[in-house]
């Protein structure tokens, strides 16, 4: 008797959790999600232009940095969850960061319009991981 290997990416368990995932990240509700994600990634990415901390270069470039990886996972989750499911947790994390950065980055003098900007837009970050995550949990 002879047991024929199937590719793991072929496997149908497999193949199934990704379909589901893809279903949920099809909503309504998480379209919303992660499209206000990606927005919010831009606006942190932008942050230092718009608020006027541009010449905080460490604070400047992190931020930047930040928002563009935050933006970039909302489009992954948005186009393929079945396959950045595994990834969606950073987005909390990332809106966390933003919170503290103004704090922890050194050569930063944080002003009150940047620790604003920092901790409204890392807490929006964060509330909006928080509920993509908990769509790919409540799914499962």
């Amino acid at each position: 008797m002879t047991s024929q290997q199937v590719p793991i990416a072929r496997h149908p368990d497999l193949a199934e959790l990704r379909a589901r995932y893809d279903h949920v990240a099809e909503t309504p509700l998480a379209q919303t999600t992660y499209s206000l994600t990606v927005l919010a990634g831009l606006y942190v990415a932008l942050s230092p232009w718009i608020v006027g901390f541009a010449g905080m270069s460490t604070l400047a470039v992190n931020n930047l940095i930040i928002g563009l990886t935050v933006a970039g996972l909302g489009i992954g989750c948005a186009s393929a969850f079945g396959r950045l499911h595994g990834a969606a947790w950073l987005i909390p994390v990332l809106g966390v960061w933003t919170i503290i950065t103004p704090w922890v980055i050194s050569g930063a003098v944080a002003t009150m319009p940047v620790v604003i900007s920092n901790v409204i837009s890392g807490a929006v970050v964060g509330v909006l991981g928080v509920a993509g995550a908990s769509m790919m949990l409540q799914h499962r």
